[in-house]
């Protein structure tokens, strides 16, 4: 059990990690490119990407506590 908490960890850190420096580069690449130099791009793409990565580590956490369920057709 520890192990698998460790490696959901692992992969969530990972996940913020890549997707929080691809949001900042985007955003980069755009501030320069479109929006001459203003700070607001970068501090949008670095937003979006954390909040995307913490999203995932929400669900990634919580997936062993949901229930599937079935439906079942009313026999009749």
């Amino acid at each position: 059990m520890a192990d698998e908490s460790g490696l959901k960890w692992d992969r969530c850190l990972a996940d913020t990690a890549v997707k929080t420096v691809t949001g900042l580069g985007v955003g980069m690449a755009f501030s320069f490119l479109v929006f001459k130099r203003h700070t607001w791009p970068a501090s949008l793409g670095a937003g979006l990407g954390f909040g995307m990565a913490y999203s995932n580590c929400q669900h990634d956490r919580r997936l062993p506590h949901l229930l599937h369920g079935h439906m079942v057709k009313d026999q009749q």
